[in-house]
């Protein structure tokens, strides 16, 4: 989430990817939050996941937020499961109500985060394309981060043959080389889907 995102968006694709279905492979497994509005975006966030089952392994400012969260909820409401953030979380595919929360410096920590843990599946950023650096950020994201699919405001949840028009899903690969026997330059090309939405969700 890039500091110009607008925070009801930016919330209602958080949810969608990660809780629409847990135990797949186009779920939300962490969040990157720019430092910068963590404290102001992070409690409501948090706050709406825990109404969902979902426990939060945060590093130090999300921590921090998931404390202003829990401050803030009522009575009768689910419980707020937070525990500090291993190294092991960043790398972790939950499949499962679990989410790492981590909050970055900028689109360049959160491009080098991606890139280094993440699975190549699907990733997303959400930001304010009016905005210089929203812009800005939104076109880098999409060009540098190594994945099958990149969104710019739009759920990772869409990551699906069919949704893609392709038919049935029969399986989704990461690999970027899948030739075999002898072939010429058309075998070294792949596949990169880059998607952009204004807040869509998938149902």
């Amino acid at each position: 989430m890039h500091e110009s995102a607008d925070f009801d968006m930016a919330r209602e694709i958080l949810v969608n990817a990660k809780c629409r279905r847990f135990g797949v492979c186009n779920a939300c497994e962490t969040l990157l939050v720019d430092e910068s509005v963590a404290a102001e975006f992070l409690p409501k966030a948090l706050s709406e996941l825990a109404d969902r089952g979902v426990a939060i392994h945060a590093d130090e400012l999300a921590c921090e937020a998931a404390l202003a969260a829990g401050a803030l909820r009522g009575q009768g409401q689910s419980a707020l499961r937070v525990d500090r953030a291993s190294e092991q979380d960043w790398e972790t595919e939950y499949l499962g109500p679990e989410i790492a929360v981590k909050c970055v410096a900028g689109v360049d920590e959160a491009i080098a985060h991606v890139n280094r843990y993440g699975t190549m599946h699907s990733e997303a950023i959400v930001a304010n394309p009016s905005e210089p650096e929203g812009a800005a950020a939104i076109e880098r994201f999409l060009n540098e981060v190594d994945a099958a699919a990149v969104y710019a405001n739009a759920s990772i949840a869409f990551t699906d043959g069919g949704m893609f028009g392709l038919g049935a899903e029969i399986g989704i690969s990461t690999q970027k080389l899948h030739v075999r026997g002898p072939f010429a330059t058309d075998g070294l090309t792949s596949y990169k889907y880059v998607l952009r939405g204004d807040g869509q969700v998938r149902f």
